[in-house]
């Protein structure tokens, strides 16, 4: 692969050649938590007047860059610089002062207050009597105009508003504050089609401005439309850092994973089994043009029993938000929801599991572990509570569930009574599954199921999959590594930046690579 972690070799030229000095560089940069290396060594700059994107899968780095830009985080080694003096934030208003502003995806404004003074707050026009409140209006209508929203009234209350023109007005206050340096994290999430192309005007003004713009987002294509420069991140560490216009998106999605196109084709041989009995059954699960606005566009689904299907595509395709949505964790607003051949309004996940679904978080830690109980309390949780309390499984009964499903798993665990939170991440992983299994479910929706474990219990887990089918029940398998996709997978569904853009019968030639090649194609949306 052409890239090399932290090689200085990676760092592209800058934009131009009259912008020879970033705004920010930050080098050699080490953060730790308890246990984990957050980043190690990561090398990062911004140039004035570009849009920068940060690239990378869930834990490669980049919130911990946001943060230790913001001065959230304290960094362990390595140096901050600003126009070439090292720096040192002691918080987010530091950094404000020294021109860096942020925007979340979580609009962090003041909704009982006016658009004009949530833009001008703490930095209201003053005169004699205190705030000068129609000039504090008047340049905060003045700040809206610069990034082409000046039809919005300044006295409007700020909840009178949708999500959408709230973070556009977030935007607006880093002409306020005189931001040198503005970081979007995830501003697109809540905006439609329109809204976004509205974004990335106000973007590319502020940027001719000379405002250095850190763009972070999970969709490849909207890098691609408004980015001049990447850098992208893996676990923790640099990678490279190129221009947008002179890096075709296979290559970035290559960079991302950390493969060869090469190494995804020969990834499966020997691993991978190719079955068909399944295909003459009567689908158990049918959704058709199954959405949630803002999250997944209208996408469709055929499953069989004995069918593991796929979901594959990068981070934030939209795969967990279909699997929740057939999981009624979320609703969706559009589309037809079949069990059996029966409408089923999947309105909640007690919905769900009475009709045999079952779903096994991605987020093991906060979603789906409960960490202050034992082995067996985590085994059964989901079985009591759809029983309800006031029906309390014996406990007897409890033990010999709880014996079962860790005699099936192989769960290593000194006894049923062992905190779970002194378990390996892949014995905790396990008793999800058992969690699950013990419900007895038709459909068994697993995302990410192998993520953070060893290569053993991966193996192990991939292996009992294989079983689950065999007897018979579905499987909705999704997984950020595509040659786990493709080993386990008799169909599978490629999805990209919340759409599903194709569904491919997994044969003996198809490859992981073939996966990338469909995301990569600048068509495929």
């Amino acid at each position: 692969m052409a890239a090399s972690i932290n090689n200085e070799e990676n760092l592209g030229p800058p934009m131009t050649e009259s912008d020879t000095k970033p705004i920010i560089e930050m080098q050699g940069i080490d953060i730790s938590f308890p246990g984990v290396k957050a980043l190690d060594n990561v090398q990062f700059r911004m140039f004035p007047g570009e849009i920068h994107s940060l690239m990378g899968e869930n834990g490669a780095g980049k919130s911990t860059v946001i943060k230790a830009l913001t001065g959230v985080y304290k960094i362990d080694s390595g140096s901050i610089k600003m126009n070439g003096t090292e720096i040192h934030f002691s918080g987010t208003g530091d950094a404000e002062r020294h021109g860096i502003a942020t925007v979340y995806q979580e609009v962090n404004l003041c909704t009982n207050l006016t658009i004009g003074e949530n833009l001008m707050l703490g930095h209201e026009v003053h005169n004699w009597f205190g705030i000068d409140w129609k000039a504090s209006h008047k340049v905060a209508s003045e700040a809206l105009k610069e990034v082409g929203l000046g039809d919005i009234d300044t006295y409007t209350p700020l909840s009178d508003v949708s999500i959408a023109k709230q973070q556009l007005v977030a935007i607006a206050r880093a002409t306020v504050v005189d931001a040198k340096v503005l970081i979007l994290d995830e501003p697109t999430s809540s905006l439609d089609e329109e809204e976004v192309r509205q974004l990335y005007s106000i973007m590319r003004q502020l940027a001719s401005k000379g405002v250095a713009i850190l763009f972070v987002t999970h969709f490849l294509d909207q890098v691609y439309a408004v980015a001049d420069r990447m850098t992208i991140l893996r676990n923790g560490q640099f990678v490279q850092e190129c221009m947008v216009k002179d890096t075709p998106p296979e290559q970035t999605i290559l960079l991302m994973i950390g493969r060869s196109m090469e190494s995804l084709a020969t990834l499966e041989p020997g691993t991978k089994e190719v079955r068909a009995d399944y295909k003459d059954k009567a689908p158990c699960l049918q959704v058709a043009d199954f959405g949630r606005k803002g999250e997944l566009h209208p996408s469709s689904l055929t499953l069989r029993p004995g069918e593991i299907e796929g979901l594959a595509g990068l981070l934030g395709s939209g795969r967990t938000e279909f699997a929740r949505l057939l999981f009624g964790a979320d609703k969706a607003d559009s589309g037809e929801y079949l069990l059996n051949g029966k409408k089923l309004n999947m309105a909640s996940p007690y919905i769900a599991l009475k009709n045999g679904i079952a779903y096994s978080t991605e987020n093991r830690r906060d979603e789906g572990l409960l960490n202050d109980l034992t082995v067996r309390e985590n085994i059964i949780f989901a079985l009591q509570s759809l029983r309800g309390w006031a029906r309390p499984i014996p406990r007897k009964e409890q033990q010999e569930i709880c014996d079962k499903y860790i005699d099936l798993l192989q769960i290593k665990t000194p006894s049923t009574e062992t905190p779970i939170a002194s378990l390996s991440g892949g014995n905790q992983q396990k008793v999800l599954l058992a969690r699950w299994l013990c419900l007895d479910p038709a459909v068994l929706i697993l995302d990410e199921p192998t993520r953070g474990i060893d290569i053993g219990a991966k193996s192990e887990i991939m292996e009992f999959i294989r079983q689950l089918a065999q007897e018979n029940r579905a499987v909705i398998f999704i997984s950020s590594e595509l040659g786990e996709v493709v080993r386990i997978c008799d169909t599978i569904i490629i999805m990209k930046d919340t759409r599903q853009i194709a569904t491919v019968e997994n044969t003996a030639d198809f490859t992981a690579a073939d996966i990338v090649t469909t995301i990569s194609d600048e068509s495929a949306v």
